[in-house]
C-alpha cells in the first residue's frame, strides 16, 4: 500500500512556465493555418520546379522573382502578426 509523504524540508524544483505570449501564439496559429501552409509549401515547389528545370531566359529568372516574393510575403506575414 502506497501512503502519501508530506515533507516540509524537501527541496522541490522550481516551476517551469511553459506559456507563450500571446504574440507568439498568434504567430504559431497563423503559421499552422491550412491556407498558410498550402501558399507557403506552393510557393517552394513553384521556387523548386524553376531551378529543376534550369534558368535559360528571362522568363525563368521572372518565374523565380515571383516565387520568392510569394514566399517571403508569406513569411512576413507570419512574422508581422500581432495578438489582439
Amino acid at each position: 500500500m502506497l501512503t502519501e509523504r508530506n515533507d516540509e524540508n524537501a527541496v522541490q524544483a522550481p516551476a517551469v512556465s511553459t506559456t507563450r505570449s500571446p504574440a507568439i501564439q498568434t504567430r504559431l496559429a497563423r503559421v499552422m493555418c491550412i491556407e498558410w501552409l498550402g501558399q507557403t509549401v506552393a510557393s517552394l515547389c513553384w521556387i523548386t520546379s524553376v531551378f529543376a528545370y534550369g534558368i535559360t531566359s528571362s522568363g525563368d529568372y521572372l518565374q523565380l522573382f515571383a516565387a520568392s516574393a510569394w514566399l517571403l510575403a508569406n513569411i512576413a506575414t507570419a512574422v508581422t502578426t500581432r495578438a489582439n
